[in-house]
């Protein structure tokens, strides 16, 4: 059985100052940089054939490069804040881009979570986190914004529980390039 998702690589000159803003948030398990992505739709548990269908579904899929920003900052839970993370900017493209994902999901019977798709990078995972302390860090960081990134390519990564705890390892199982007029142009 493989955990997998599909989801954008953040770029280390992204990823870099993200990672200055991870301190002073009671109950944060900040999540390590090589793991920083955003998440265009998670499958969850699949077993092998089914991974290697999904594997070709996703293969087919055909979309155009896109930029894309961090604008801002979030946290997940209304009452209970599970996690803090960095707001990216929607677009046609980048919905677009999760929608396929999602519909190769429904095309193999994969059942899907029925979240709304927020387009973020986790930057932790809280645990006792008192609402205010979530609020005052979103609060003090909200000004935060990237210049502009550019998606070539999307991944299938698999989720792999680390021996002894800490923050599972994400590896890419499978790339997928996107259409870019611009190589070669730059």
């Amino acid at each position: 059985m493989f955990r997998l998702f599909a989801a954008l690589p953040v770029p280390t000159g992204i990823a870099a100052p993200l990672r200055k803003l991870q301190k002073h948030l009671p109950g944060a398990g900040w999540r390590p940089e090589e793991n920083f992505h955003v998440t265009l739709c998670f499958y969850g548990e699949l077993s092998e054939n089914k991974a290697r269908d999904l594997d070709e579904l996703l293969g087919e899929i055909e979309a155009d490069a896109f930029d894309l920003r961090v604008e801002g900052m979030g946290w997940f839970g209304r009452r209970e804040p599970s996690a803090v993370w960095a707001r990216i900017g929607e677009s046609d493209e980048l919905r677009g881009l999760a929608s396929q994902c999602e519909r190769a999901a429904r095309r193999l019977g994969i059942p899907l979570e029925k979240h709304p798709f927020t387009p973020h990078i986790t930057l932790a995972y809280l645990s006792g986190t008192p609402l205010e302390a979530a609020q005052e860090w979103v609060r003090a960081h909200q000004g935060h914004r990237s210049e502009p990134f550019r998606a070539r390519l999307f991944h299938l990564y698999g989720s792999f529980p680390r021996r002894g705890g800490g923050p599972s390892r994400y590896n890419a199982m499978a790339d997928y390039p996107l259409r870019d007029l611009t190589v070669g142009f730059e």
